[in-house]
């Protein structure tokens, strides 16, 4: 493993590649890029770099967690969608690394049905920052700057 690195990894689940056209009533208008533009800007402020990334598959959110591990990422900011509710295999893989792991959603899932109120990721997580939209994305980086995760 290497040494910890300014680098912080942004992992998106699926469907979030569909930001600013899927149910803007919930998640809003900006899309994915337009919040890696964002994050990139805030990022250089902080002296940090991000590295943003976005999967329809399980299996490479798995992969991705073990690789910011591998690479000494300083955290991982994990919005991993509906696998968030389902994905014991998410679970187990942000236990397994030391690479602190944080929760973003742009909504707050204890607001919606039922089913969206279990949260494996978050069993895992240092923290976990819901409910700001595209801010939530901001609010994660920030605590990882200042420290706090």
């Amino acid at each position: 493993m290497s040494e910890t690195s300014n680098t912080v990894f942004v992992l998106n689940g699926p469907n979030l590649n569909l930001l600013g056209l899927r149910e803007p009533e919930i998640y809003g208008s900006t899309t994915l890029d337009e919040i890696a533009g964002m994050l990139e800007d805030r990022a250089l402020e902080l002296g940090l770099t991000i590295d943003m990334r976005q999967t329809n598959h399980e299996g490479m959110l798995v992969d991705w967690l073990h690789e910011a591990q591998a690479q000494g990422a300083r955290a991982v900011l994990i919005n991993a969608g509906a696998y968030t509710h389902t994905s014991i295999a998410l679970l187990d893989a942000a236990k397994a690394i030391t690479t602190p792991v944080i929760e973003v959603h742009l909504s707050d899932p204890k607001t919606r049905e039922e089913f969206r109120h279990v949260s494996y990721i978050g069993m895992a997580a240092a923290k976990t920052v819901e409910g700001h939209g595209p801010d939530s994305y901001r609010i994660a980086l920030e605590a990882v700057a200042s420290g706090e995760v």
